[in-house]
């Protein structure tokens, strides 16, 4: 029974600094969104009357879903102190649909509206596909070490969140500087700020202000805020369908790539509700994963062509002491700030360095938390499960325009980059079954490895057989080296 009195607030001041880092975190990814696709030719009505308005409808109904969910467990557990999880866009797999499915797209069909099309198509396939992949989440949660998982979300964490966001922190070093300082004391150290504001709040007002005053930020600035100011109305069209035709003809290579990153998507889900459930909020991953697909595929529905997934800030969120209303505000801000043009007029005023070190302590918070969750006999199995994504992200940022310079610093960067998500999961599981001397199970994730290289999840650029042979002899070889220390030594009981 229920017990007299409990009270889940729908808002609470913590939930301010929650809302301003999940919001800001899907800015810079709605940002890169337009940029990236105006600079492929994407018409403007097509990328800010149909792309971003779909992704902020899939955004809007897993946000809310997920209010849900959390009031849900609160009643459940009869805790006020429980956290919605953050929803968004993943950055890796955003960069995959722009440059694996919308760029290839647009240069075999040279129409932009075809191009479009087949990205929805691809969009909502991936949704479908995670919904079936949530029919396994548990399953695959149960047996992959949190090590593991957790080390992997604490790789893209050092890359493409804190690391990424301290260099975009330091190109305006006296603006970035003074924010990351104050995004220190009040969200790390805990202190309060003046006139008791929220940090998040109190850290983007006087870092904007300051980077207009001492001349950082031009006041062009305002004018190209307006550019693009009107109305964009979140409507359903036949995008998706009218692209099947293509995804499923000419343009079947495309579609390779809908795969393994669907199931990265999932992965990434499974391991962000692995870190909430360490921070002490307990989710079913195979729910969210459902979510996850739908929510990608009602985005479709309205034109987005981007997978969304339970979000890596969650546990920033929770450490920051937020409930559900930081969700609920962030799905109806960004569904208004869509159809008002508002997201690119917010984003050309606030200077990025002035947002990126409340994401610093987003990605700080993940890293902490992959260590803080396990015992200390695994912090090597976290730390080797983050070295992937190093590669990853000098593959994902460089290898287009120094292709050179990459290879010149190794050869093994780009396909270790391939499939980080996965590499870093089953070398972090491995080693977590050493350590327990469990090596018949470290065989089978060895085998693990080796398949997903053969049909080319990992270490390969797309989708073949035999697409990685040297990296399935070596994990072959990896499996047969654990079974004969299986052989040798009897496992613990």
């Amino acid at each position: 029974m229920a017990a007299h009195g409990f009270h889940y607030p729908w808002y609470k001041r913590e939930d301010t600094d929650a809302f301003f880092a999940l919001f800001q975190n899907n800015i810079a990814n709605f940002v890169i969104i337009a940029i990236t696709m105006l600079g492929m030719d994407f018409p403007p009505e097509i990328v800010f009357g149909q792309v971003l308005p779909g992704a902020a409808v899939a955004v809007m109904v897993g946000n809310f879903y997920y209010a849900y969910s959390a009031t849900r467990l609160a009643h459940k557990e009869q805790r006020s102190d429980v956290t919605a999880l953050s929803y968004g866009i993943s950055t890796p797999v955003m960069f995959v649909f722009l440059f694996g499915v919308l760029l290839p797209a647009k240069q075999l069909t040279g129409d932009a509206t075809l191009a479009w099309q087949v990205a929805v198509a691809a969009c909502f396939i991936s949704g479908a596909i995670e919904v079936l992949v949530s029919l396994v989440g548990r399953f695959v949660q149960r047996h992959l070490p949190r090590a593991a998982m957790l080390g992997a979300v604490a790789g893209v964490a050092l890359t493409f969140i804190a690391g990424e966001m301290l260099f975009k922190t330091l190109e305006m070093p006296v603006v970035g500087l003074l924010v990351l300082g104050i995004t220190i004391v009040g969200l790390v150290a805990r202190v309060s700020m003046p006139f008791k504001l929220p940090t998040s709040l109190f850290a983007i007002v006087l870092g904007t202000v300051m980077a207009y005053l001492i001349g950082d930020a031009g006041g062009e600035r305002f004018s190209d805020a307006f550019t693009h100011l009107g109305f964009y109305p979140l409507l359903p069209n036949m995008a998706w369908w009218e692209g099947m035709t293509l995804l499923f003809g000419a343009l079947l290579a495309v579609l390779t790539v809908v795969l393994p990153i669907t199931l990265y998507n999932a992965i990434e889900t499974m391991n962000n509700v692995e870190a909430m459930e360490a921070a002490g909020d307990r989710y079913d991953v195979r729910e969210c994963q459902a979510v996850d697909g739908v929510g990608t595929m009602i985005g479709a529905l309205f034109g987005g062509v981007f997978p969304t997934t339970v979000y890596i800030a969650t546990v920033g969120a929770k450490w920051m002491g937020a409930g559900r209303g930081y969700s609920l505000m962030n799905g109806a801000v960004y569904a208004l700030a869509t159809m008002l043009g508002l997201i690119a007029a917010l984003a050309a005023i606030i200077p990025v360095s002035v947002v990126a070190p409340i994401l610093v302590f987003v990605g700080i918070s993940m890293i902490a938390t992959a260590f803080q969750a396990n015992d200390t006999r695994y912090y090597p199995a976290v730390a080797l499960a983050m070295l992937p994504y190093f590669a990853n992200y000098v593959s994902t940022r460089f290898n287009r325009g120094a292709e050179e310079v990459v290879s010149g610093i190794s050869s093994a960067i780009v396909v270790m980059g391939q499939g980080a998500m996965f590499m870093a999961i089953l070398l972090g599981a491995m080693t977590v079954c050493a350590i327990d001397h469990r090596f018949k199970k470290a065989a089978v994730f060895a085998l693990v490895a080796a398949g997903f290289s053969f049909v080319g999840l990992m270490h390969a650029p797309a989708l073949a057989f035999n697409a990685a042979p040297e990296f399935v002899m070596g994990y072959l070889a990896m499996a047969l080296m654990f079974m004969y220390f299986a052989l040798a030594r009897p496992a613990p009981r």
